[in-house]
């Protein structure tokens, strides 16, 4: 990449500004080309030791999480980093079967880095995390987060990625079948948990039920979840959380290598493929990714297959960029093609087999599916296909060797989501949103002074939504938003105190719609005009804050606390929706004088840590002014309130709201039977409205409580061919949610269920040891359970009279093999 180039794309970063270099994909490594460094960086090596042994470790991973550079030990131990930039960073060091260490060095000292790796009797690394203002070690941060690798997401085989994710405490899923889930956090979903695509927010059209994340499954290498109000550093809709989808880790210099993966899923004939090359020549470095997926109907003891629940998906991402000894410059992009049958859950009456509408004449009717309709993998309307693009901006920046640096991010998107549901004309695309955002991110993180590591940083966005099809739910708007921060960080000794200040400025400007008498767009002064969206003009001013502390009493046990205060704007649904949209069961109404939800949470944890013993409990409470939910219209004479196709109307409203619980974990680990693992979890949310009457007590869709508990045997080595193999077998079991928003015939009980998981897998190795592929095959819900989440959409589908039994029940047994193909191609 030719200096002129790279200058081009600075000057465009800069100009819109970008996001935290640590929270983006991996996979960057150095480069002689580009801007030339004013002066050389420095070589930093280092040996990586078996304490036990005394002797080299090979093979161990060397990663500096800032700057995306990483490298593996040789045969010896020894490793080397060329051309790294000069300044105190922080270091990962990783191996299988030991402890990870993590821990500050200076890169431009001449010293060598030694580091003597144990053997890991529990899961007690230091884990990075990189979804915060800077890499953290994760027992160093005062906000509750978990992180799920790539090996616990191939070992948890689910149908798409917020499922795979959804068994971590604290976390569950709003689903719409198999093909749709939309995470929560503690209690909270939609517009309250951020979802990041390697350290970027992730948008489009989250507002909506049935509307998943686009990222492709096979291109996220671990997850973290930040538990808690995020608004300080990512502004409105961080209310809840944070969830960092991060991608895999940087390729050695001088390599090229590649990762094919197939997987097959036996109960909904879910196919999958994706194939990675990524490579790193010279400092020049790349990933690119393809992936296809398709899967049928799903299938359950209660309703047998459920018509038009499969999906079909093709993806794309990757990057290609530059690392010098003055950061990195890089160019990211993202693909994800889905489409997705709808389930709308209509039966006959006798037997309970479902309808599907057909044309006839100028209407249409409902007939029974056929056993056809429900084997293969077509879909019927009605149906989604989602296009999301991204194209990105990454930079990393190091200003002199005194370790200040500025990251700029910025991105362009656009989000096609288009719904299909007239029978008669099947590409009619009844809903049609087209939305494109600009957003950026500036961040300058100051040098160290006396311990203090402080980060000044601003972000925003520029989006607009157009309506293309020929309904309309919500208003064609635009929406511009700016803040910016200040956070600071402190470690005395074995304290750790961190917090900062935010404030941010959002404009929702929403136009106006008339509808002739054919329900086309029209002038306000055609006569017979109705008005079908009033334009409004909405402004949200707050501030975000949070101070918090961690606390090692030894080695051995650390104490948490945090206070944060975070705010979050209505969408542009809760404002201005006024319609149905296919697969969503109900009308909704907006109101545009809705106010901004703002928080207040109070976050307290423990955890203690030793060879064979891991206990943590974290407990929360949070109280939001202005929550923002929907509940059922009902006529004056308390009827069911019904639109113009009979689906029952629903209006946003807002009321006080507060919400505690907490999770609790203990994992055994007995000696000497260091291979046995028996991990137990157990997760509440407490949530209701104040100063309501009974009925509208408790909040509408709040997870049920939660007991996990696994029984898991992995093993370093068993012979000369197998590696790292497991089994583990999981009881998880949700309790009865009989807190619920009950009033209006708004929610309904949901009974508990219990279902067993199970897994096993392995790596093959070669004569020198090289794995040559790895297996695994899981079976969810084993004994297939008939049952229904509460955070199911589908369990308010219509009432089947052949099993006495109402709504759409989640997918039963599901049987799982994966098959993972590490190759090296230099």
């Amino acid at each position: 990449m030719t200096k002129s180039v790279l200058l081009a794309l600075l000057a465009m970063s800069g100009a819109v500004g970008v996001a935290d270099a640590q929270s983006t994909p991996a996979g960057a490594v150095p480069s002689p080309g580009g801007v030339r460094a004013k002066t050389p960086g420095p070589s930093f090596t280092g040996r990586i030791i078996d304490a036990a042994s005394g002797e080299g470790l090979p093979g161990a991973n060397v990663i500096f999480v800032d700057l995306k550079r990483g490298t593996a030990t040789a045969t010896d131990g020894n490793f080397r980093f060329a051309n790294l930039p000069r300044g105190r960073f922080t270091v990962q060091i990783r191996s299988l079967g030991f402890n990870t260490v993590t821990q500050t060095v200076d890169t431009g000292s001449g010293q060598p880095l030694e580091v003597r790796l144990v053997m890991a009797a529990t899961e007690i690394g230091q884990v990075v995390v990189t979804g915060v203002s800077q890499a953290t070690e994760l027992r160093r941060s005062p906000v509750p987060t978990t992180v799920v690798d790539r090996t616990r997401l191939n070992q948890t085989s689910a149908s798409n990625l917020i499922d795979a994710i959804a068994h971590t405490p604290g976390v569950t899923q709003i689903t719409t079948g198999a093909a749709i889930s939309k995470p929560v956090v503690r209690g909270l979903g939609f517009n309250r948990v951020i979802t990041l695509n390697n350290g970027a927010k992730q948008e489009g059209q989250q507002w909506g039920d049935e509307h998943g994340i686009e990222i492709d499954e096979f291109s996220v290498d671990r997850a973290e979840i930040i538990k808690g109000p995020g608004s300080l550093l990512y502004g409105s809709d961080a209310m809840a959380g944070v969830i960092n989808f991060v991608a895999p880790d940087p390729v050695d210099e001088g390599r090229i290598t590649g990762v094919a993966t197939a997987s097959y899923q036996t109960n909904n004939r879910q196919q999958g493929y994706s194939f990675q090359n990524a490579g790193n020549l010279n400092g020049f470095n790349w990933l690119a990714r393809g992936t296809r997926k398709v899967a049928g109907a799903y299938r359950n003891r209660y309703d047998g297959r459920v018509y038009n629940s499969g999906f079909n998906e093709w993806d794309a991402n990757g990057h290609v960029g530059v690392n010098k000894s003055w950061g990195y410059s890089h160019l990211t992009f993202s693909s994800f093609n889905q489409r997705v049958g709808l389930t709308e859950g209509a039966r006959t009456e006798d037997t309970g087999r479902f309808l599907k509408e057909v044309p006839s004449g100028d209407s249409t009717r409902a007939i029974p599916v056929t056993d056809a309709d429900l084997r293969g993998y077509g879909l019927a309307v009605p149906q989604q296909q989602i296009n999301h693009l991204r194209l990105g901006v990454d930079n990393n920046l190091i200003l002199g060797e005194n370790g200040a640096r500025v990251t700029l991010q910025a991105s362009y998107q656009q989000n096609l989501r288009r719904e299909y549901g007239n029978v008669a004309d099947p590409a009619e695309t009844s809903l049609y949103f087209q939305l494109r955002t600009v957003d950026y991110s500036l961040r300058y993180f100051l040098p160290e002074q006396n311990g203090w590591r402080v980060t000044l940083g601003g972000s925003g966005l520029h989006q607009q939504n157009r309506n293309l099809g020929v309904e309309f739910l919500i208003p064609a708007y635009r929406v511009n938003e700016g803040g910016a921060f200040a956070v600071a960080k402190k470690t005395i000794g074995a304290l750790d105190l961190s917090g900062g200040l935010r404030y941010d400025l959002r404009r929702i400007t929403a136009d106006a719609l008339y509808l002739d008498a054919d329900e086309r767009p029209t002038a306000s002064t055609t006569p017979g005009a109705e008005t079908k969206f009033a334009g409004f003009a909405s402004t949200f001013r707050n501030y975000s804050g949070s101070v918090g502390a961690a606390y090692s009493l030894s080695e051995t046990l650390t104490v948490k606390g945090n206070l944060a205060r975070g705010f979050r704007a209505p969408n542009i649904a809760e404002l201005g929706s006024n319609g149905i949209h296919e697969g969503t069961i109900r009308y909704e109404i907006g109101q545009s004088n809705l106010a901004a939800e703002t928080s207040l949470q109070a976050d307290a944890g423990v955890s203690y840590v030793s060879d064979h013993v891991r206990f943590s409990v974290d407990a929360f409470t949070n109280t939001i002014d202005n929550y923002i939910f929907t509940r059922r219209l009902l006529t004056p004479a308390g009827a069911d309130s019904l639109s113009a196709d009979g689906d029952g109307v629903f209006r946003f409203e807002q009321g006080r709201a507060r919400l505690l619980g907490g999770e609790v974990s203990l994992d055994f680990h007995p000696h000497p039977l260091d291979w046995l693992h028996f991990e137990n979890s157990f997760s509440m949310v407490r949530a209701q409205q104040l100063n309501r009457p009974e009925a509208e007590r408790y909040l509408p869709f709040i997870p049920a409580d939660r007991l996990q508990s696994e029984l898991r045997a992995s093993f370093r080595r068993q012979g000369k061919r197998l590696t790292n193999p497991y089994a583990r077998v999981q009881l998880e079991h949700t309790f009865a949610q009989n807190r619920f928003f009950s009033a209006f015939d708004t929610e309904t009980a949901t009974p508990g269920y219990t279902l067993i998981n199970a897994g096993l897998g392995t790596d093959l190795a070669n004569a020198a040891g090289q794995t040559l592929f790895s297996l695994f095959i899981t079976a969810n819900n084993l004994f297939d359970a008939g049952y229904q989440s509460h955070l199911s959409r589908l369990k308010y589908a219509d009432f089947n009279n052949a099993n006495g039994r109402r709504g759409v029940f989640n997918q039963g047994r599901n049987v799982s093999v994966r098959l993972v193909v590490p190759l090296a191609f230099r």
